[in-house]
């Protein structure tokens, strides 16, 4: 299957990626689809133009990890952000210009481009250039490729734990469900309650005790939000 076809792979339902995501799955809409708010429409960000369905593809999953990065911030420039992704995509000629190619690794200088074109301000910069012309990953942009798994120039995995957890989101592995060494990070909580050790566990599934526990890390931390 070529990379192509594993981007736009439909995964997930909206409320399914949204909670992976840790996103209100209005937000995550609006983000796919746009809307009208105050009597104004506003075209999708991440979308080209609407779809009117409620699916998420494997791309589109990426690059919303993308715009979460940035919740933490009270005023997200959603216009700003709407161009500067655009640009990447009109330059590139792809439809998923973070999923499709790793402009943040081999097209630093175009990045500082878009960003510039769009009038992104420090806080939500993906690069920044610094003394001597080098271009530097920015805290945001650093949060970005944590995440993201590449594997031969294809996108291949989401990390969405923690850059040090072995817990993975992939589009082949259990249907795009958090796993640790394939195992799903559900199946390792529900045996957990259950009463099980993390050592039995390990046992049942080939996986170590180091991997379980971060599986149920993960879990605690999903079920407390």
């Amino acid at each position: 299957m070529s990379n192509i076809e594993v981007l736009e792979r439909e995964l997930y339902t909206e409320p399914q990626a949204a909670r992976l995501l840790g996103v209100p799955p209005s937000t995550l809409h609006y983000w796919l689809e746009g809307g009208e708010r105050r009597g104004i429409v506003y075209e999708p960000v991440l979308r080209r133009e609407p779809r009117g369905d409620r699916l998420v593809t494997w791309a589109e999953f990426i690059e919303a990890g993308w715009l979460s990065a940035y919740r933490r911030h009270k005023k997200v420039p959603m216009r700003e952000l709407r161009a500067f992704i655009t640009k990447l995509r009109d330059e590139l000629g792809v439809p998923y210009p973070l999923a499709d190619r790793q402009p943040l690794v081999s097209g630093r200088q175009l990045v500082v481009e878009a960003q510039e074109s769009a009038g992104l301000t420090s806080d939500f910069q993906l690069i920044v250039p610094v003394q001597g012309g080098q271009l530097m990953l920015t805290y945001a942009g650093e949060r970005f490729l944590e995440r993201v798994v590449w594997e031969g120039g294809r996108l291949a995995g989401w990390r969405p734990h923690s850059p040090e957890s072995p817990v993975l989101v992939r589009p082949d592995v259990r249907f795009g469900r958090p796993a640790v060494g394939g195992v799903s990070t559900m199946s390792i909580f529900e045996l957990s309650e259950e009463g099980a050790s993390a050592q039995e566990i390990a046992e049942d599934f080939d996986l170590t005790v180091p991997e379980v526990r971060w599986a149920l890390a993960y879990e605690e931390e999903r079920h407390a939000a």
